[in-house]
């Protein structure tokens, strides 16, 4: 009889996650009046890897972490402007998971399921294939269409995809001449850093593609020795890492942070690349920066930083032929 294969470590590690709020408060020592701030049964839920719970300071609901990561009360408040698809993702689509909104670009939605939930993914209504197997009809596309040289592997996050998922579709794409360039968009590298695993980093040095490694960070709390670690397993192959983040009230829209972490990003090898002001999803009202705040923050990096250590500060608008720059 053969034995199950067993699972790779991260698989296991993920099994770990907060799922259910009450445990998650009891981990963090909450008192009574901070827990009738929690929401205890959201539309969109909590999934949260340990190693960030661990992060976070106890029996306080003002921690960076715990903001992006934990459901409060104020996700039920409702605010002019704030819709379930605000970017219109499923108006892009060309298959079920294949979205083309930039000319020479296309965004295969891998899979539906995270890392980790951040509270103001403007994806957390998206309607994904979750029945269908596999990804034939969207390599056919890929296939057909030579204006396309970069596909962008989102979702979700791609990495929830096994080494084996993974394998099969970088095997699709080098058969694919006008195919370029591969751009990873992930946050597991920051929850769950063992993601970055020996026959995953086999898989990236077999393309024959230039590949782009993609993080979201959005504050420095969440940076540490085994996350530059992993990051520095996939510089070593040569390839290029940057991160997004997002501008966030009561996170990140301060100077000191945005400052420290951007000299944190690049001090291990990683390039500021986007920031981006809040997409207006439902729920999320509360985490929005007035642009004039954003661009006196980013006017502040500016002044202190490298060129190269500054993030371009950006709004992602439907039917825009391109990220739309505020400064």
């Amino acid at each position: 009889m053969l034995q199950p294969k067993p699972l790779p470590l991260w698989r296991l590690i993920q099994r770990e996650n907060f799922t259910r709020i009450q445990p998650l408060a009891d981990f963090l020592e909450l008192s009574a009046d901070l827990r009738a701030k929690l929401l205890g049964a959201p539309p969109f839920p909590l999934n949260l890897p340990r190693r960030l719970a661990e992060k976070m300071a106890k029996n306080t609901l003002d921690d960076p972490i715990l903001r992006q990561f934990v459901p409060l009360q104020d996700e039920t408040l409702s605010s002019p402007g704030f819709i379930p698809d605000p970017l219109q993702d499923q108006s892009f689509c060309k298959t079920n998971k294949l979205l083309k909104k930039y000319n020479g670009r296309a965004l295969l939605l891998a899979t539906s399921a995270c890392a980790m939930h951040c509270r103001f993914c403007f994806r957390q209504n998206f309607p994904y294939e979750t029945a269908e197997q596999g990804f034939e009809k969207e390599i056919a596309l890929l296939e057909k269409d030579a204006t396309i040289s970069e596909i962008i592997l989102s979702g979700g996050d791609p990495l929830s995809l096994s080494n084996e998922a993974l394998a099969k579709l970088f095997q699709s794409f080098e058969k694919i001449p006008h195919l370029r360039r591969i751009r990873f968009h992930t946050r597991f590298p920051i929850g769950i850093p063992e993601r970055i695993d020996a026959p995953f980093l086999a898989i990236l040095s077999s393309s024959s593609k230039q590949i782009f490694f993609v993080i979201h960070c959005n504050h420095p709390k969440e940076l540490d020795a085994d996350v530059a670690s992993a990051l520095k397993k996939i510089q070593h192959l040569g390839i290029p890492t940057l991160n997004q983040f997002v501008l966030l009230k009561g996170v990140n829209d301060d100077e000191k942070t945005l400052l420290t972490l951007s000299e944190a990003l690049v001090d291990n090898g990683v390039l500021p690349y986007y920031l981006h002001q809040l997409d207006l999803v439902q729920g999320a009202a509360h985490f929005a920066v007035p642009d004039a705040r954003a661009i006196a923050l980013v006017t502040f990096l500016q002044e202190n930083l490298s060129g190269y250590g500054v993030p371009r500060l950006v709004r992602e608008e439907p039917n825009h032929p391109s990220k739309t720059s505020i400064m």
